[in-house]
C-alpha cells in the first residue's frame, strides 16, 4: 500500500559509530609511568586464561600488533571499517587543562584527507591513575578544569576537526560526546560559551552528546542534546540487583578473587537487561548502544569482568535488535563498544579465533535491511 511505501522510506538506517581507543602508541608519559615502550598492547599480552577455555590472551588476527603513530594503520582501519559498514570512529579524547596525551593518530586522521572515514570526538575527561594495578588513588595525571581561557583553548583545538568534511555533523553542528558530564564544573556554562564560539566561525551550534555509563546514569545538563548508552557499563550498573552489587564489590574491593571468587556475568542476560532498557522513555534523544564481547582480565587479572558466553552469533542477533530498535525510532547513530578495546576484550578488529566474524555480522544486519528497505 502507498502507507506502507512511505513507511519504508522513513525507516533510515542509523550510522553505526565505533569508539576508538588511540593507545596503541609509544608516548613519553606512559613509558615513564608504565615502563619503556608500554602501548596497550602490553596489556594484551599480558592476559592469561582463568578457566576453562578462557580465551586468553587475546590475539590479533596475523599478529598484527600495529602501532598507531604509522599511516598505514590508520588507512588499513578505515578501510576495513568501510568494508564491513562501519560507518565512523569515535576518538578518545584527552585534554587535562591544556595538556594533550595520545592525540597524534586523531591529528594524523586530520592532516590527511585520502584517509576515508567519518569520525567525531569523544572527550575522556577522566583521571588517569593505576587503577588497572588496583592503585586507583595513585593519580598519573589528574583530570582538571579551567575556566572561560581554558574553554578558549580547548574549543579552538577542537575547531580544526570540526572543520573537517568528514568530522560527523547534525544540521552544520559538529556532534561532541562528554564522557563524564557530572564531573565538569560549570559545564552548562562551559557549553553555552562553545556555542557561542561555533556560530562565530560559521557552524550552526554544537550537538552534544552526554555519556549514560557506570557513574552517570542520567541526563546532568539542560543544554545537551542527546545521551548515549555505553554499553555493556551503563546497563550492568543501572540494571543488576542488590545481591549482584555486593558481589562485585566484595570481589573488587576486598579482594575476594584471592580466594577464588570470580567476577562474571552471563552475556544473554546482558543484553536482554539492554533490550528492557529501550522501552524506557527519557526526555532527550537517546541512542542506542552495543558490545561485541567484555573481558578486561588482561588489564585486571583476577580482579577483571568477563561476560561469559557471546559469540558473532549471539552479537549479530543481538545487535540487530538494537539496529531495528534505532531505525524504527529514527535515530540517527547507533554505537558500538568498540573498535579496538582489545584491553577490555571488546573489539571488532579481526582476532586468531573469530576472525573477521563480529564485523560481517554487522555487514550482514546492514545489508538485510538496506534490501527490505529496497536501497
Amino acid at each position: 500500500t502507498s502507507a506502507e511505501a512511505g513507511r519504508k522510506v522513513k525507516m533510515n538506517t542509523p550510522k553505526i559509530i565505533a569508539f576508538y581507543l588511540p593507545q596503541f602508541h609509544e608516548i613519553e608519559e606512559n613509558n615513564r609511568w608504565w615502563g619503556q615502550g608500554f602501548t596497550e598492547w602490553t596489556n594484551v599480552r599480558r592476559g592469561r586464561p582463568l578457566f576453562r577455555n578462557h580465551y586468553q590472551p587475546k590475539i590479533p588476527l596475523d599478529d598484527n600488533y600495529y602501532s598507531l603513530d604509522h599511516l598505514e594503520t590508520l588507512a588499513w582501519q578505515a578501510e576495513l571499517a568501510r568494508k564491513y559498514e562501519v560507518d565512523a570512529f569515535c576518538f578518545y579524547h584527552y585534554w587535562f587543562h591544556g595538556k594533550l596525551l595520545l592525540e597524534k593518530p586523531m591529528e594524523m586522521l586530520l592532516e590527511n584527507t585520502d584517509v576515508d572515514i567519518s569520525y567525531c570526538i569523544s572527550w575522556a575527561n577522566e583521571t588517569w591513575s593505576r587503577r588497572w594495578t588496583g592503585e586507583e588513588k595513585n593519580i598519573l595525571i589528574k583530570q582538571e578544569y579551567g575556566n572561560r581561557d581554558d574553554w578558549e583553548s580547548h574549543i579552538k583545538y577542537l575547531i580544526r576537526f570540526f572543520s573537517d568534511r568528514r568530522y560527523l555533523k547534525i544540521g552544520n553542528k559538529p556532534v561532541l560526546i562528554l564522557y563524564r558530564a557530572m564531573e565538569i564544573p560549570n559545564c552548562e556554562e562551559m557549553v553555552t560559551y562553545w556555542e557561542k564560539r561555533l556560530k562565530e566561525e560559521g557552524f550552526a551550534g554544537l550537538y552534544l552528546i552526554e555519556t549514560l555509563n557506570s557513574v552517570q546514569r542520567e541526563s546532568v545538563i539542560k543544554n545537551s542534546d542527546a545521551l548515549v548508552r555505553f554499553e555493556p557499563m551503563y546497563t550492568i550498573y543501572k540494571t543488576k540487583n542488590y545481591l549482584v552489587r555486593l558481589y562485585r564489590y566484595a570481589i573488587n574491593h576486598m579482594r575476594l578473587y584471592r580466594f577464588g571468587f570470580r567476577n562474571y556475568l552471563n552475556y544473554d542476560w546482558i543484553y536482554r537487561k539492554i533490550r528492557r532498557e529501550n522501552k524506557k522513555r527519557e526526555g532527550k534523544t537517546v541512542y542506542l548502544g552495543v558490545f561485541p564481547e567484555w573481558d578486561n582480565t588482561a588489564r585486571k587479572g583476577n580482579a577483571g569482568l568477563v561476560i561469559r558466553g557471546g559469540n558473532p552469533d549471539k552479537f549479530r542477533y543481538y545487535f540487530e535488535g538494537q539496529y531495528q530498535a534505532s531505525m524504527e525510532s529514527d535515530k540517527e547513530y547507533i554505537f558500538i563498544n568498540a573498535w579496538n578495546e582489545w584491553g577490555e576484550g571488546a573489539y571488532l578488529e579481526p582476532d586468531s579465533k573469530n576472525g573477521f566474524q563480529y564485523l560481517q555480522a554487522i555487514k550482514d544486519v546492514v545489508h538485510k535491511y538496506r534490501e527490505k528497505n529496497g536501497r
